[in-house]
């Protein structure tokens, strides 16, 4: 059985929670599981003991703790907004650097370090390709990524050109957030990257269709994402 266990680590901005889950046996990869807006809950955390379960050292941040950390329930977005405060692009990458220095310091290069997240994750997944090179990077139904997101900067498309980590973008056509025409422009700007990109769009998924504890769940196209994410990260992590 995986083992899981919560930490502090510290930050150039304060202490952050992380969710931590080791497999069996050595690993010989780690992934950083980026929360939704709405925390490191219970379903982030599952994901990142499935990680686990597949041979991977999975670490999952909290990156809400400038704003005192907490979680918050799906069906109430009013309690989401006050989690971002003091959270921007910079900010993220404060967090992530952290937990990239963590992960070197048990034993993990980068090029065995991947990242994946979902909702507001996404983004972040998106941020960190064109800012960091690590192994491999996928994106489920990121928001702000062609549109500015909520509580953050504004849209991160332009930095198609600047990705220095593989890319893979997963999208719901029903996402009413994430318009397929925003998805298509993003396709487009990826052309000028020098890395490998991908993006696939699941015609019957709304936003949030990995999400099991969501009434969006959409279980064919959240296999067929899981699946295609193992893939990616086989082909492009060392």
């Amino acid at each position: 059985m995986p083992t899981d266990r919560t930490f502090e680590l510290s930050t150039g901005d304060g202490e952050m929670t992380v969710h931590e889950v080791t497999p069996d046996s050595d690993a010989a990869r780690a992934v950083i599981v980026v929360q939704e807006a709405f925390g490191v809950n219970d379903h982030i955390q599952d994901v990142t003991r499935r990680f686990a379960a597949e041979g991977y050292h999975a670490v999952a941040p909290a990156l809400f703790h400038r704003a005192g950390g907490g979680v918050a329930p799906y069906d109430d977005f009013s309690k989401v907004m006050p989690l971002f405060e003091g959270l921007d692009d910079d900010a993220v990458l404060v967090d992530v650097d952290a937990t990239l220095a963590y992960l070197h310091s048990i034993g993990f290069e980068n090029s065995r370090i991947a990242i994946v997240g979902f909702c507001f994750g996404g983004r972040v997944t998106f941020l960190v390709a064109a800012k960091r090179a690590i192994g491999a990077s996928v994106g489920f139904y990121g928001g702000g990524i062609v549109a500015g997101g909520r509580g953050m900067a504004g849209p991160l498309h332009e930095l198609a050109g600047e990705l220095q980590t593989p890319w893979l973008g997963l999208f719901g056509d029903l996402d009413q957030g994430i318009p397929i025409e925003g998805v298509e422009q993003l396709r487009t700007d990826m052309e000028s990257a020098t890395v490998p990109t991908d993006i696939v769009r699941y015609p019957d998924a709304e936003h949030g269709f990995h999400c099991d504890e969501r009434e969006s769940y959409h279980e064919p196209s959240a296999t067929d994402a899981w699946d295609r994410t193992l893939a990616w990260f086989d082909t492009y992590l060392d």
